[in-house]
């Protein structure tokens, strides 16, 4: 493998080129040989290569997982080879999340010095659980979502001490609700966490600099969205 500069410039080609198993492999061994914290271009093409690698699995997972529930519904020959063709999608991600996971537990947390870059990834390793805990069987999917949960909660302890409008701190605010919501099924719980990161956040809007504006008015308006989603799905049910 070339040296960390080229390693670098190749993951961002392969991100060009939308080659995503490429620049994984890339911004790895960026990770691996580093003697200090990655700097935040690096942090960043680390978790772009792992989200488009994981994210086309999760895609995959829920247009076969509805496929599959409707071939069931039918009484289908054809849910069989759906089932183990949904198998081999589900080993990769697993593959994935557990690849991503064992480079942050030994590569990158422990080098982490800044506040931001610990939040980040333990951000990414909760993030990493959930997706292992979305599509597990019952047995597994526990585990997955107390490991979860712990990074979690990790995460948002070491994120007081960013600024409420951090686009670090408010992008787990936005991840942990979702995974409260989505996995844990606490609705209330999640409803609270994302109302208080934005309006925590919209109380010191005016001290957001200009390069951070975008970034987190984006992220404040997605916890605004499921908010919105959340309360109107509570209402119906009521």
């Amino acid at each position: 493998m070339a040296d960390n500069s080229d390693a670098t410039y190749m993951a961002k080609l392969c991100e060009q080129a939308e080659r995503y198993e490429e620049m994984v492999s890339y911004m790895k061994a960026v990770a691996k040989d580093s003697v200090s914290d990655l700097d935040l271009e690096a942090r960043n093409l680390l978790s772009v290569a792992y989200k488009n690698v994981v994210g086309a699995r999760r895609a995959s997972l829920r247009i076969i997982g509805s496929i599959e529930a409707k071939e069931k519904e039918k009484g289908s020959p054809n849910e069989s080879l759906v089932c183990s063709y949904k198998a081999k999608v589900s080993a990769e991600l697993t593959e994935i999340c557990d690849d991503i996971l064992k480079v942050l537990d030994t590569s990158l947390i422990p080098k982490a010095e800044a506040p931001d870059a610990t939040v980040f990834y333990l951000k990414m390793k909760a993030d990493y659980y959930r997706y292992l805990a979305e599509f597990a069987d019952e047995t597994s999917k526990q585990g997955y979502a107390c490991s979860a949960e712990e990074a979690y909660k990790a995460a948002t302890e070491g994120a007081s001490s960013l600024p409420p409008t951090h686009p670090i701190r408010l992008g787990l605010a936005l991840n942990y609700s979702v995974f409260l919501y989505e996995v844990q099924n606490k609705s209330e719980l999640a409803c609270t966490l994302a109302k208080h990161a934005f309006d925590d956040a919209i109380a010191e809007l005016d001290t957001l600099d200009e390069e951070s504006y975008k970034d987190s008015t984006l992220i404040m308006q997605l916890l605004r969205d499921n908010l919105t989603l959340w309360t109107t799905e509570e209402d119906v049910e009521k």
